[in-house]
């Protein structure tokens, strides 16, 4: 190889640590019950019993996917009284949704 070409490559790839939390990070997306979670998420924040209407699910699988999505920092959520309603974390959540819809969008 190259001595140019093995200096970009030492220079662009990230520590074996932090490509180790993007693969969890991405695994989290590996699950259609989280995905149609976060898709529900955009429209509008909502309670979990909302949210289990919505994707036709129970409020008990609801709440275990939100767990996930929570310590991976994709949701948030604020309290109302007895109520807790969650958000998509940020907007970066948005951008890497969309973005992989496009790319499985595009066509050869």
């Amino acid at each position: 190889m190259d001595d140019k070409i093995k200096e970009l490559v030492d220079k662009q790839l990230p520590p074996d640590e932090e490509l180790q939390e993007l693969a969890e990070f991405f695994k989290v997306f590996g699950d259609a019950t989280r995905l149609k979670i976060l898709n529900v998420l955009i429209v509008s924040e909502m309670c979990v019993q909302d949210i289990a209407y919505s994707i036709g699910m129970s409020e008990s699988a609801v709440s275990h996917q939100l767990r996930v999505l929570k310590q991976m920092d994709l949701v948030k959520n604020r309290r109302d009284g007895k109520t807790i309603f969650y958000a998509l974390a940020d907007t970066h959540i948005l951008t890497i949704l969309n973005t992989g819809i496009e790319h499985l969008e595009e066509e050869d």
